[in-house]
């Protein structure tokens, strides 16, 4: 069976109604990045900090995955699919994707200050006195700017071992993510969905489909399938 390696950013998301990571002007929902995605953030104000994430995790019990997550998932009836998301929902999940590696975290996780292997599954607020085994204080389970990305050298392998991919919603200007495509496999077809797509132009056998992902991760499966 082909194995299908799929890189997913906000774009996905964003349509099933989740804020994207940042806009223009830098701010995430009104805050400084670095207020709130960063170790000197979480050590100035953790209170702002775990707020912050509190209203990202309520955000996502009232949204549901989208055409483009259900129709990743349907794709597993064909092909060995792996999920690699820069999102930290489990929209992916939901839809029914059973192998999702969340580079930057993941919302519904809870991990300790003091052991970071320390990660428990946590659907409520994270509270300031809401401590791990060891009664070291928990924060949201998010890769934040400075830290290593435990999860990129598991991203690099299926890359390295794909078929194929698909690379859905993203800008391609987040590191380590954006260099995945640099271990794809020189012949394999690449697919790319975004409205505004920013691939390096040395990339070969790549289809482009400049579109949101609703309407063009349909359009991607249905090339593949037909390839």
């Amino acid at each position: 069976m082909k194995k299908i390696a799929v890189l997913t950013g906000a774009g996905i998301s964003a349509e099933s109604g989740i804020s994207t990571f940042r806009d223009a002007n830098g701010l995430w929902e009104g805050h400084d990045i670095m207020e709130v995605a960063s170790p000197i953030g979480w050590n100035n104000n953790p209170a702002l900090v775990l707020d912050f994430y509190n209203k990202r995790r309520s955000q996502l019990f009232e949204v549901q995955p989208n055409t483009a997550h259900l129709a990743l998932a349907q794709l597993q009836k064909k092909y060995q699919v792996t999920i690699i998301t820069q999102n930290v929902d489990d929209l992916h999940e939901r839809a029914g994707s059973d192998k999702v590696v969340h580079l930057h975290g993941e919302l519904l996780k809870a991990r300790s200050t003091f052991d970071e292997n320390l990660v428990y599954d946590w659907k409520k607020d994270i509270r300031l006195g809401d401590m791990c085994e060891h009664n070291h204080q928990l924060r949201p389970h998010i890769v934040w700017f400075g830290e290593a990305v435990p999860m990129i050298e598991i991203a690099i392998d299926v890359v390295m071992q794909a078929d194929a991919l698909m690379i859905v919603g993203t800008s391609m200007q987040v590191y380590p993510a954006a260099g995945l495509v640099e271990y794809a496999q020189p012949k394999i077809p690449i697919y790319f969905i975004d409205p505004k797509p920013m691939l390096p132009g040395h990339l070969k056998n790549v289809s482009v489909f400049a579109e949101k992902a609703t309407t063009g991760v349909p359009k991607a499966i249905e090339r593949l399938i037909h390839t």
